[in-house]
């Protein structure tokens, strides 16, 4: 009985953490909304760019499948207008996705997943991007990179 309400505590605090880390990746103006469903996730970033109602483009992107703090690709491209990142975690390890621009500010950013996908949509005018994890120290140990929008 003891060992099952320890269990119960540890799941209700892992819930907690996970909604407090769903929360830190808002990113201040942008406004956000989370669909979970199965093992995947869809976050919204209305925030950004502004690159318009149509165009753009859908993007793969995907967390390094052994563990290293890096994503598969290092550069990506994609047409101004409402952009879809499909970003798949095959690892163990927390990862997300999150867009910023030039100046550094945070246009959007996805859930932490494991072992999953997710998919985040940002508006994006022509322009250079850096997308990367905003995990721990994720984005320093090199797991980043270059998203050219035209």
């Amino acid at each position: 009985m003891e060992a099952r309400m320890r269990k119960l505590v540890l799941m209700a605090a892992l819930g907690a953490l996970s909604s407090i880390a769903l929360v830190a990746c808002g990113g201040g103006s942008s406004s956000s909304s989370t669909t979970a469903a199965s093992s995947s996730t869809t976050t919204t970033a209305a925030a950004g760019g502004g690159g318009g109602g149509g165009g753009g483009s859908t993007i793969s992107l995907a967390a390094d499948p052994t563990g290293n703090l890096k994503f598969q690709q290092s550069s990506l491209s994609a047409s101004a207008g409402s952009d879809t990142i499909n970003f798949n975690n095959p690892a163990s390890l927390g990862h997300d996705v999150c867009v910023k621009d030039s100046s550094g500010k945070q246009l959007g950013c996805s859930s932490v997943i494991t072992g999953s996908s997710t998919t985040l949509k940002v508006n994006l005018k022509p322009g250079n991007y850096t997308y990367y994890c905003s995990v721990d120290s994720h984005a320093a140990a090199g797991m980043e990179g270059t998203l050219t929008v035209k």
